[in-house]
């Protein structure tokens, strides 16, 4: 609650100062409508909010965002398939979404190659490895260690089957030498919950869900999935220093639905490029653990190719299939 209080004070900050639509940019012809396909306060939502507070003020018109949570994200990204060319729809989404879903199930219900143009990447996160604040496991040494005398007991929460931290749950077991059993939870809080009470003796999630817990000493992070150890996190070393060939990470980006114009996809992708650049801009999506990126969409489709043959080759080879 408090680092979405801390987010909602600096979109409101950014609402009382930001500068009227540009004089040479013509206002959107009507309303902006940025479709997030999970509950209020999440890490998508709070980006969601943030970008549209500023892009108001920018192309003239009202930004609104539309929560449509479930199935993972797929609900929202399958009611873009009916989005026509005259609406002005956005959706916010992450790689569990347009990259994981399509490779574990069967029928996702969209095509995530088809359906949707790139328009930008606004933020990234990272992964962490956490237990409880009592556990004797202070580092990755000490997981190997602890491993060696608990032998078959290699057991990964995560806060879901078939999302990124599932599969960064196998890259570290593969890293490590030892499959672990991955549980998967209903979502970040049950996972924090048995982790914090030591049911769970190891846990993944995305950094800016478990810092806080960390900050609180209610969990100790052991390792991140950065090339450099996170400005927030910098008494913890990643993985990488402490011998573990892993880095990845996971982002937010806006999608347009396949059938909106070339020329305005490029004027919002514009638009929302710039507002990420914005100091203020960066803080509020910092105060919230994330961090903030600016990208057009041929940016954004590059990375999105490069994640794409990143991870398909781990979720393959993984076998695992999700039921619909």
């Amino acid at each position: 609650m408090l680092k979405w209080m801390t987010g909602a004070a600096v979109a409101a900050a950014l609402a009382g100062t930001v500068p009227p639509v540009c004089a040479q940019q013509a206002p959107l012809e009507s309303p902006l409508t940025i479709v997030v396909g999970y509950a209020p306060g999440g890490s998508s939502d709070r980006i969601a909010r943030l970008v549209a507070t500023r892009l108001t003020e920018r192309v003239g018109v009202p930004v609104v965002v539309e929560n449509k949570s479930g199935a993972g994200g797929r609900i929202a990204a399958q009611g873009m398939r009916a989005v026509s060319a005259e609406q002005n729809v956005l959706m916010l989404a992450n790689p569990a979404v347009m990259v994981v879903a399509p490779l574990v199930y069967a029928k996702a219900g969209y095509d995530a190659q088809r359906d949707f143009k790139p328009v930008s990447l606004v933020s990234r996160y990272k992964f962490a490895l956490a237990v409880s604040a009592d556990s004797p496991i202070r580092d990755v040494d000490g997981l190997r260690q602890w491993l060696k005398s608990h032998p078959r007991q290699f057991s990964l929460g995560v806060p879901a089957t078939g999302s990124l931290p599932h599969f960064f749950a196998l890259m570290l077991g593969r890293e490590l030498g030892d499959a672990p059993e991955v549980v998967g939870y209903r979502g970040s809080s049950p996972l924090i919950t048995e982790l914090i009470g030591g049911v769970l003796p190891q846990g993944i999630d995305s950094l800016d869900t478990l810092l806080p817990q960390h900050r609180s000493g209610k969990l100790r992070i052991l390792a991140t999935s950065g090339e450099q150890r996170p400005a927030e996190l910098n008494d913890v070393p990643t993985f990488r220093e402490q011998g573990l060939d892993l880095v990845a990470d996971g982002w937010n980006a806006f999608f347009a639905p396949a059938s909106m114009p070339q020329a305005r996809i490029d004027r919002l992708s514009a638009d929302i490029a710039a507002v990420m650049k914005e100091p203020a801009m960066q803080e509020a999506v910092r105060a919230v653990y994330l961090e903030p990126v600016s990208m057009d969409a041929g940016e954004t489709a590059r990375e999105l190719a490069a994640y794409r043959k990143q991870w398909e080759p781990v979720v393959r080879e993984s076998g695992f299939k999700a039921e619909q």
